[in-house]
C-alpha cells in the first residue's frame, strides 16, 4: 500500500476550526463513500493551531488524476467540498487553484 502526505492550512479563526472540526466527527456518508471508492483505504487528518495534516493509504487502483475526476464528477463532493473551503485556505507556497499540497518524505526510521 502506499502512502501519501499532504498539508492546507484552516482559516485562523478558533470559531471556524471548531466548526471544521464537528464536521469531521460526522462526514457526510457520502463522501466516504467516495473517498473509498476512489481507492483509499485509509486517511487521517491531524491539526496543530490552524495547519491540517492528512495522511492517505491508497491501494494500487488510486491516483490523483483519478481522484479529481471522480470528485468533479460528484455534485455532493463539490458541494462538500465548497462547504470545507469557507473554512481552508491555501498554504502561502500555494499555486494559484491548489488545495491540499503534497508532501516530500525527508526521513524514516
Amino acid at each position: 500500500m502506499k502512502k501519501y502526505c499532504l498539508a492546507l492550512d484552516l482559516k485562523d479563526d478558533p470559531k471556524l476550526i471548531a466548526e471544521y472540526k464537528a464536521y469531521h466527527e460526522s462526514v457526510w456518508p457520502e463522501i466516504t463513500e467516495s473517498i473509498k471508492a476512489s481507492g483509499i483505504e485509509n486517511a487521517e487528518i491531524y491539526c496543530v493551531g490552524n495547519r491540517l495534516f492528512m495522511i492517505l493509504e491508497v491501494n494500487e487502483s488510486f491516483s490523483f488524476e483519478r481522484k479529481a475526476e471522480m470528485d468533479a464528477n460528484n455534485p455532493i463532493v463539490q458541494e462538500w467540498e465548497t462547504l470545507m473551503w469557507h473554512y481552508q485556505q491555501a498554504l502561502p507556497i500555494a499555486k494559484k487553484g491548489e488545495k491540499w499540497l503534497l508532501m516530500d518524505k525527508i526521513y524514516q526510521l
